[in-house]
């Protein structure tokens, strides 16, 4: 559990540290302990990733895209093998439970995959000419160097997408990863130079994230900016952005709704949400938030989430049977107590958890609050922590009305029995992505992307490879 390393910046080709020789403190989140530092990159490290990304660019961009892709199935290959190591510092960083960390590193390697092909398939096209010897065309092209801003909660899973994008289409990317979980996006992007990836091609750095970003954003070099975050940062960045007209993607903050009617199967249902609640601690962009549940089920579906709640053994990441682990910092854990005692104090009622549990680390109890009303802030603010809020409905318009309150448009799940139900609930729902009587398989083949106040653009699908891409039109006249 000490195996930590001390996290470089990669830049141009070689890990270092910064110029100043500034480090940050990494901590293990389960004990509050220091684990390791990571490097912090000033305005000269910047610069110097910058120059780099502009070399990059112009080599990367006239490599063919099947060279591209040979070259990300081999970082794909690399991920996969080294998965129970990255793992492990994942783990230690985050402190998701060690199998939710394998699965991560492991579907970072299936995205990798996903995006090498379709990178091979962007394509133009021929328009029918107006005249004769006229010759109409459509061109794909990158649309240049990449300035991507990524989190903490997913550290391999946000970044990969981002990493995919740029290179599956030509484009260079400087990433600035999180410093609370810096050593398992380090590995990341390890796999990718150990691939063969070119030098300038792939930056990473650290730091003070308001310094990076209002450096990086407008500075000439970069023409796109992909940000994963809260909407309030997110709509700073990308009014910054848009003031230099840059290309931009938004992944930002959500309140999922769940709309649970009364013809569906409830035990399953309880079971799901109880599985796709607490995963991370509840620490997911599309974790769900808001139990809408039919009044004629509600007691059974609370009674189901509430056992399912309390059978989560809580522990360290890597102590064997764990199925939850701490939040990740300090500033969560606050978060969650605070909307707790909010709601408790308005008249919900705690089913289950609703405390702090030890002295060391950051655990807080997976915790179920029933009869949540409009007004408790948890059904107002996004918790991004183990807290589930129950409120019941009497017809499917209130649940869709109150499902669409909020300015959040990022996910949200039905459970229901009747396609005439499903069909109304995936018409009517303002939100970029749906899923129906499942967790939430977040395949790298669909969009990945919000509405609303919840961003724009996608980070997966086809979708994905546009936000990264500019289209020329050219019309030759042959004499």
């Amino acid at each position: 559990m000490n195996d930590y390393p001390d996290v470089l910046l990669h830049i141009d080709g070689h890990w270092r540290a910064g110029r100043a020789g500034a480090t940050l403190p990494v901590q293990d989140p389960a004990t509050g302990q220091r684990i390791g530092s990571v490097a912090v990159a000033e305005r000269e490290d910047l610069d110097d990733a910058l120059a780099a990304a502009s070399r990059g660019f112009d080599t990367w961009r006239r490599v063919p895209a099947v060279e591209r892709a040979k070259r990300m199935h081999e970082a794909a290959r690399l991920l996969r093998e080294r998965a129970d190591a990255v793992a492990q510092l994942l783990t230690l960083e985050n402190g998701k439970p060690l199998s939710e960390a394998q699965a991560e590193v492991r579907f970072g390697a299936d995205i990798i995959d996903w995006f090498a092909e379709e990178g091979t398939r962007i394509a133009g096209r021929i328009v029918a000419p107006r005249g004769e010897g006229q010759i109409a065309q459509v061109f794909k092209e990158p649309v240049g160097p990449v300035a991507a801003f990524t989190p903490w909660n997913f550290p391999i899973n946000q970044l990969v997408r981002k990493l995919c994008g740029a290179l599956s289409t030509g484009c260079s990317i400087i990433a600035k990863a999180p410093e609370e979980t810096p050593a398992s996006p380090a590995e990341l992007v390890r796999a990718f130079v150990d691939a063969g990836i070119p030098a300038g091609v792939l930056g990473l750095v650290y730091g003070r994230p308001d310094m990076i970003s209002s450096y990086l954003i407008p500075h000439p070099v970069i023409r796109k900016v992909t940000f994963t975050g809260s909407t309030a940062v997110g709509k700073q960045l990308a009014a910054l952005a848009g003031a230099h007209m840059k290309r931009v993607t938004m992944e930002l903050g959500g309140h999922a709704p769940v709309i649970v009617a009364e013809d569906c199967d409830v035990d399953r249902a309880a079971r799901i949400s109880a599985g796709a609640k607490f995963r991370n601690a509840g620490q997911v962009c599309i974790s769900p938030t808001r139990f809408l549940v039919a009044r004629a089920v509600h007691e059974r579906f609370v009674a189901g989430l509430v056992a399912a709640t309390e059978a989560l053994k809580l522990g360290h990441g890597l102590e064997q049977g764990t199925a939850m682990g701490p939040l990740a910092n300090p500033r969560r854990l606050d978060a969650v107590q605070r909307l707790t005692r909010d709601a408790v104090e308005r008249g919900a009622t705690l089913a289950a958890g609703g405390e702090r549990l030890g002295t060391a680390g950051n655990f807080f109890a997976p915790t179920v609050l029933d009869n949540v009303s409009r007004d408790c802030r948890v059904f107002n603010e996004e918790p991004f922590g183990p807290v589930a809020a129950v409120q019941g409905f009497d017809t499917l318009d209130e649940a869709i009305a109150e499902a669409n309150r909020l300015p959040y448009g990022l996910a949200a799940y039905a459970f229901t029995g009747s396609l005439r139900t499903a069909h109304a609930i995936s018409q009517r729902l303002e939100v970029g992505m749906l899923w129906i009587n499942q967790p939430a398989p977040a395949w790298p083949e669909l969009p990945f992307g919000g509405v609303k106040d919840s961003g724009y653009g996608s980070e997966g699908g086809p979708e994905a490879l546009e936000g990264y891409l500019n289209t020329k039109s050219v019309s030759t006249l042959v004499l």
